[in-house]
């Protein structure tokens, strides 16, 4: 199972909406075969996995060993539970339990109708972790919601114009552009869109930009920023209007919208996963709200003495590193 979750990580950034899954078939204690889902669309871990067994026969005494639990309805590919019985596979490992209402033991009961002995919740806390993305998507109607700052060593996010280049290192910023590539959507508020004017896409990193998204109530924000480019899919959450461009979308809250308004907008449009970019309001609102899921926090080496506050946050910390001279923290609530 570990081997399988190893190889369902090789599917990050490229199976959203899907979750990552990866799959080992064992025969005689040897692995046999294995397979990950490797982009949407495409066909998911088992078949991946079955299609190379040198001989079919062998699927008759082999244990099938997959992180998630196998899906039981005809979506981008058919179910592979039914693969599964079809094979003729006796015995099946399951990491966890897919809590999507299309799958959530469906595909479990197919095999054990079947004959087939189940053996389910193997390393289900990492596996569901690795997952979390999916997990909070499926369970909380919402994205999952990754916090994002960089602090000086006095615990200031920019100085009191604004400015705020540059705190992090050319590594940190790199990682940041990977970062990117492994989330649906990136966020920012109006005054980072003001002050930064960021393009919030992947220059320094290969992979797929992300969908951004900025508030901007009032729509007081200048058009000649990059943000409203079109050069990759922006949302606009406002008060004013509702309106398509081509990779342009304003969307139309009601006043006094709630902030979670905005993530079930996002929901709807299976925006998995967001990065949440700044600024310090933006960030410490989402923190009062508890509409946050996990904080990455750089530390860089320089000090500005007075302006604008880093966001406050208490959580479980869950990892610590040092980019050359950067301190890295993450944080889960």
């Amino acid at each position: 199972m570990r081997r399988a979750i190893e190889l369902a990580e090789l599917g990050r950034a490229k199976v959203s909406p899907n979750p990552m899954v990866g799959c080992v078939i064992v025969l005689d204690g040897k692995i046999i075969a294995e397979g990950y889902h490797e982009y949407y669309g495409g066909p998911h871990a088992e078949p991946n996995a079955i299609s190379k067994v040198n001989d079919a026969n062998d699927l008759q005494k082999a244990t099938v060993y997959v992180t998630l639990e196998p899906c039981a309805h005809f979506g981008k590919t058919p179910p592979c539970a039914n693969l599964l019985v079809d094979k003729d596979v006796k015995h099946v490992v399951i990491g966890a339990v897919d809590s999507n209402p299309l799958v959530g033991g469906k595909g479990i009961e197919i095999l054990r109708k079947a004959g087939v002995m189940v053996i389910t919740g193997i390393l289900e806390e990492e596996i569901r972790f690795q997952n979390r993305r999916f997990f909070t998507y499926i369970e909380k109607q919402r994205p999952y919601i990754i916090l994002k700052w960089a602090q000086t060593q006095d615990g200031f996010v920019a100085r009191e114009n604004y400015d705020s280049k540059w705190i992090s290192n050319q590594y940190s910023r790199q990682l940041v552009h990977r970062w990117r590539t492994e989330e649906d959507g990136i966020m920012v508020g109006t005054n980072t869109a003001r002050y930064d004017n960021p393009k919030l896409n992947v220059r320094d990193w290969t992979g797929k930009a992300p969908i951004r998204v900025v508030i901007d109530r009032m729509l007081q924000l200048s058009p000649d920023l990059s943000l409203f480019d079109q050069s990759q899919d922006t949302i606009c959450f406002n008060l004013v209007k509702n309106e398509k461009l081509e990779n342009l979308e304003f969307i139309k809250l009601e006043p006094d919208f709630p902030i979670s308004a905005i993530f079930s907008e996002l929901y709807k449009r299976k925006i998995q996963s967001i990065l949440v970019e700044g600024g310090t309001f933006l960030l410490q609102k989402l923190i009062e709200a508890e509409l946050w899921d996990e904080a990455r926090v750089f530390t860089g080496q320089s000090s500005f003495g007075k302006g604008i506050p880093a966001p406050k946050i208490q959580g479980k910390l869950i990892h610590k590193s040092n980019i050359l001279g950067d301190e890295l923290m993450t944080w889960i609530k």
